[in-house]
């Protein structure tokens, strides 16, 4: 009889994030626990890490020390791989403070280690808006005093002359930073790109600026000059500029700017004669804020066409769950449908999984307190939601489940909105994986888990009744071998709570649909590679 040669048998197939197949410690919750290698933990760590802010399992002082270990560990060992990441970091995967602090750290690595190379190219790399260059000098000498290697000064000059402008000048220079441009030519000495025959007066402009030197604003920087008119006339008459919207936006008058200028209400008024200069984020965050002004239905119409776009949704590189965001916020339900589309272009990489998939999504304490960030008011669990909702819609088959301790499954119909559905997910207490898997697996096709896997054990009944008592139940156990499980993980723990990388067992990470591309490529037989 045949042992290999079967119908049902299919090639393996290898993901990048990998994991011991035999768990080594324990999560935190006491399941056990699968250790990673360095690059698949600092790949994990960093989609989520915001850095500098507390977790529910990790203060921030540990997270960071071990997010810092990683990236010396793997700039020595393994540079070129993070040349590539970090890129992808910043850009992909739109995380802002991790790549700048890996690339820094990975600089400083480098140099105690005696390696050459790479140091510029990581800092420019991961530096992608105006502001960008002084919180790495800040960041640098905050930690390492204001001894700068060269290859940090070079990498800073090299992206203030892609990034620094009249209009970046006038919306990231203020007294509110404590590097300020001219702090940062000062330092690293930019040469002008020679293309750009104004950038030479920008930034001498800008060291007048910081040093308070009283110098006329050079006749290149045309913008410059143009808030210098707006701010001279009286406040009185300021209001009358409204209706002369490109007067507003050959001044590089943003919304944040025009509310100051005009001492006095943002009205419908003023919300139309900066619109035109608003960009995609910024519209989506102002919703309530065009409500309570009063505008028009047909401005809003305007707006909501916008929003809707998927061209314009590709190129805001939104987080999904910022639509979910929005959608509370707004005060009008003429929002609702724009963003309902919105939302549902963000996860265009959402793939339509033939067959029955068992998803299941972690409700939990955890999940719950995690924010994204000090000032994010949308937890894990809401995010989690969205991703595995997205993927139960668009399955053939599906059964959509929360869990905590305890778990229910989530009732929804084919083509129903989204957002409505998320209203049905609620807090749990506790987390046990084992046992939703247990208890909802009935031979799917596969198993999808949101999570941040830190999960308790799970244990079998004792003696056939009640909860626990009984032996340990482990994830890998309860699911077939042929059965493929993909495990999204949303904290970056060091331990995951299944293996990773084989044998149908595949983590994900990430606060974008990015990586839910890998799984029709797993499924089809073929390896899936890191995304960069």
């Amino acid at each position: 009889m045949s042992k290999f040669n079967k119908p049902s048998t299919r090639p393996a197939t290898f993901s990048p994030v990998k994991s011991e197949s035999v768990a080594s410690g324990r999560t935190f919750e006491g399941a056990p626990g699968h250790a990673r290698d360095a690059r698949s933990e600092l790949f994990l760590l960093a989609v989520s890490n915001m850095v500098g802010e507390d977790t529910f399992y990790e203060g921030k002082t540990e997270r960071d020390q071990r997010f810092r270990d990683l990236v010396h560990r793997l700039a020595v060992q393994d540079g070129e791989w993070l040349a590539r990441f970090l890129p992808w970091l910043r850009r992909e995967a739109d995380m802002r403070s991790a790549p700048i602090v890996a690339a820094l750290e990975a600089v400083k690595a480098r140099r105690d280690a005696g390696v050459e190379g790479l140091g510029r190219r990581l800092v420019d790399s991961v530096l992608q808006r105006p502001d960008e260059p002084g919180e790495a000098l800040a960041y640098w000498t905050s930690r390492y005093g204001r001894s700068i290697p060269k290859p940090v000064k070079r990498g800073v000059a090299d992206a203030v002359v892609r990034l620094y402008s009249e209009r970046s000048l006038l919306k990231y220079d203020t007294d509110s930073r404590g590097w300020r441009f001219g702090d940062v030519i000062d330092l690293v000495h930019p040469t002008p790109d020679p293309a750009l025959p104004w950038q030479g007066e920008l930034f001498k402009h800008a060291l007048d600026r910081r040093h308070r030197r009283d110098e006329q604003i050079p006749h290149a920087l045309g913008v410059l000059a143009a808030r210098a008119e707006l701010m001279a006339l009286p406040v009185e008459r300021r209001r009358a500029v409204l209706a002369d919207p490109e007067r507003l936006r050959a001044a590089g008058m943003t919304w944040e700017s025009l509310a100051g200028w005009l001492q006095g209400p943002m009205d419908a008024a003023a919300w139309k004669a900066v619109l035109g200069s608003m960009g995609y984020m910024a519209r989506l965050r102002n919703l309530r804020n065009f409500d309570e002004a009063g505008i028009s239905d047909k401005v809003a119409a305007h707006i909501a066409a916008g929003l809707a776009d998927p061209a314009q949704v590709a190129r805001s590189r939104q987080f999904p769950f910022r639509f979910l965001a929005a959608h509370r916020a707004a005060s009008s339900l003429r929002w609702a449908y724009p963003l309902e589309r919105a939302l549902a272009h963000s996860l265009a990489g959402v793939p339509a999984l033939g067959g029955r998939t068992l998803v299941l999504i972690d409700r939990s304490p955890s999940m719950w307190t995690q924010k994204f960030s000090a000032h994010s008011t949308m937890p894990w669990a809401d995010a989690a939601a969205v991703f595995g909702t997205a993927i139960a819609l668009r399955a053939e088959q599906a059964d959509l489940v929360q869990f905590g301790i305890r778990n229910t499954r989530v009732k929804f119909r084919g083509g129903e909105s989204l957002l409505k559905i998320l209203d049905r997910f609620g807090r749990l207490d506790g987390t046990d994986i084992p046992s939703a898997v247990k208890r909802h697996f009935r031979g799917h096709d596969r198993v999808v888990i949101v999570t941040d896997e830190q999960t308790r054990p799970g244990w079998l009944p004792s003696n056939g009744a009640g909860y626990g008592g009984g032996p340990e139940m482990r994830i890998n156990d309860l699911i077939p071998r042929d059965v493929p499980l993909y495990m999204w993980n949303f904290g970056g723990y060091e331990h995951g709570a299944s293996p990773s990388g084989e044998e149908n067992r595949h983590t994900f990470g990430g606060l974008t649909d990015a990586a839910f591309r890998m799984i029709p490529l797993l499924e089809a037989g073929r390896d899936a590679e890191w995304p960069f």
